[in-house]
Parts: structure tokens; sequence; C-alpha cells
């Protein structure tokens, strides 16, 4: 439990400072280092926080169970999944009409991915796992609106173009979790 623990502090602690840290002129770090810097650097905390986490994890499989998923929350999270991860392709992608409505789809895609999650999986290191990424989802949100991010500006052109490709992409994404990649990435089989 330890190893997924720290994994977390570390790779929350990291997106939180990102979240939370100033950016006043003269006072912002990611200008004081300078971009490349700074990505790397947040980059490298965040993916050793992740190798712990998945590490952590993999070894904290037999934790126990918390409680009991319902047998309706697989199917919740199979329903989830599928705008999660479109949402999720959109959100690296040009501003389309998704984006434009979400606002913030990477943070919505975590949500659905994390509360999906929640319902299916009752075992101690999935509570543990799945809603610090809620958790972080929703601290995050607060945090972008509070600071005036609203997400693409009024004038930010559409691209029907990336809004295809957020749905074509993410449905691939989903067919091949579902049937392929899960058991393969998480040792788990989805159906």
């Amino acid at each position: 439990m330890l190893y997924l623990i720290l994994g977390l502090v570390i790779f929350f602690g990291a997106h939180l400072f990102t979240t939370f840290r100033s950016r006043e002129a003269g006072r912002d770090i990611k200008t004081k280092l300078g971009y490349g810097p700074y990505m790397g650097l947040y980059s490298l905390v965040s993916l050793a926080g992740f190798v712990l986490i998945c590490w952590g994890f993999i070894a904290t499989r037999d934790a126990g169970i918390l409680y009991v998923a319902p047998s309706w929350g697989r199917h919740v999270n199979l329903a989830l999944m599928l705008p999660a991860l479109i949402l999720l392709v959109a959100s690296q992608l040009p501003t389309g009409a998704i984006k434009k409505a979400v606002k913030h789809p990477m943070l919505v895609a975590v949500k659905l991915w994390a509360f999906g999650h929640l319902l299916a999986n009752g075992e101690i290191n999935s509570v543990i796992l799945f809603g610090s990424f809620l958790a972080y989802a929703v601290i995050d949100r607060i945090a972008v609106k509070k600071r005036g991010d609203n997400g693409p500006g009024p004038d930010a052109r559409i691209s029907v173009i990336s809004d295809i490709g957020a749905v074509v992409v993410g449905l691939g994404l989903y067919v091949a979790i579902l049937l392929w990649l899960h058991p393969i990435l998480f040792g788990v089989a989805v159906m």
C-alpha cells in the first residue's frame, strides 16, 4: 500500500502544484524556468509518481474489499467509458464543438472514468486509486473555474475534423480496451 500512496502523493503533488502555482508576471515558475525545463521536470516527477501508482496498485490487489460493488455498476462503467475516451481524445485535438461545449474535456473524462470505476470496483486499492483521481479532477475543475479558465475562448475556431477524430479514435480505443487491452494492461477482463 505504501508504493500506491507514495505514487499518488508524488503524482498529484506535481499536478496540484501546477494547479495552484502563481501565474502572476514575475512569480510564475513556469516562466522563470522556461517552458521546456518546467515541463520536463513536471513530466519526470509525474512519471515517477505514475510508475509507483502502477507498481503499488498491482502489489495491493489482495488488500481486501471495502464494499461489494453493485451488479449494475459494471454496466454503468461500460457506458461511461465511451464518452470518457471520446472526451480524452478531444482534449488533445484542436478545438472542436466537443471541446468548446465541455470546456475542459480531460477533467470530465477523468471524472467519468474514476466515478465509473468506483461503481464497478470495491477493492481497497481501487477505491484509493479511483477516489484519488475523482477528488483531484473535482479540485482541479474548481481551481480552473476560479482562475477564470473557461476553456476555449468564444472566438476559437471550431474544427469539425477534430470532433470526428475524437469520436472515431475514442470509439476505436473503447473497442480495443474492451476486447484486448484491458486484460493485457491491467490483468482484468472487462467482459
